[in-house]
């Protein structure tokens, strides 16, 4: 069984965390979801939403996935410093480390994705990406795929990535009944994205 932490900040974007963990959910003998956060107070999201944290940063063991969402709340977090350091310290040791939407904002500022391939949402896109140079920046994929460092586009994007995460870790038969599962209509082209376009990206 893989242990994924998924981290919880104020301003995280519901569906980018609570639409990768329903998938990931579904396989409940294969993985333990639990949500991090820097205390263990209550987590307000985006959408006003709380959530409770399983455990936070100070305490928590190490995680075979780590899962970092965007939201609003990341404008103001990477400039945190306490956050960013765990982040860095955990993605070295985990397996896996997932980014859904502006999360690869986070992961950027800690370092995590230097000279990797990395994507995240679109409408955010030119300002990251001129933000962080030494990132080798993707402007059309829903998600992209470099070794253990997996990214995805902006919210709805997250599902698809988590899919193609458990098609990574498991396989591609086990991914699509998950999505069957979830009646969801699964992505599965990591290339298929209208929304580069839309934002003049290509």
């Amino acid at each position: 069984m893989r242990r994924i932490g998924a981290l919880i900040f104020p301003g995280f974007e519901l569906l980018d965390l609570f639409g990768p963990l329903e998938m990931f959910g579904m396989l409940k003998n294969d993985f333990d979801l639990q949500l991090v956060a820097e205390t263990s107070d209550p987590v307000v999201s985006n959408q006003q939403v709380r959530a409770n944290p399983d455990t936070t940063i100070g305490s928590a063991d190490q995680f075979d996935v780590l899962v970092v969402p965007g939201g609003i709340g990341t404008r103001r977090e990477i400039n945190n410093p306490v956050l960013l350091d765990w982040i860095s310290t955990t993605s070295d040791s985990a397996e896996y480390v997932l980014s859904v939407c502006t999360g690869s904002l986070l992961l950027a500022g800690a370092g995590v994705l230097d000279a990797r391939r990395a994507t995240t949402n679109k409408a955010a896109f030119t300002k990251i990406a001129d933000q962080y140079p030494q990132v080798q920046w993707v402007e059309q994929a829903r998600w992209v795929e470099d070794g253990k460092i997996v990214t995805s586009s902006g919210v709805s994007a997250g599902i698809d990535m988590a899919l193609g995460a458990i098609a990574l870790m498991h396989d591609i038969e086990t991914a699509k009944k998950v999505a069957t599962w979830c009646e969801y209509d699964w992505h599965m082209d990591k290339n298929w994205d209208p929304f580069a376009k839309t934002y003049n990206l290509i």
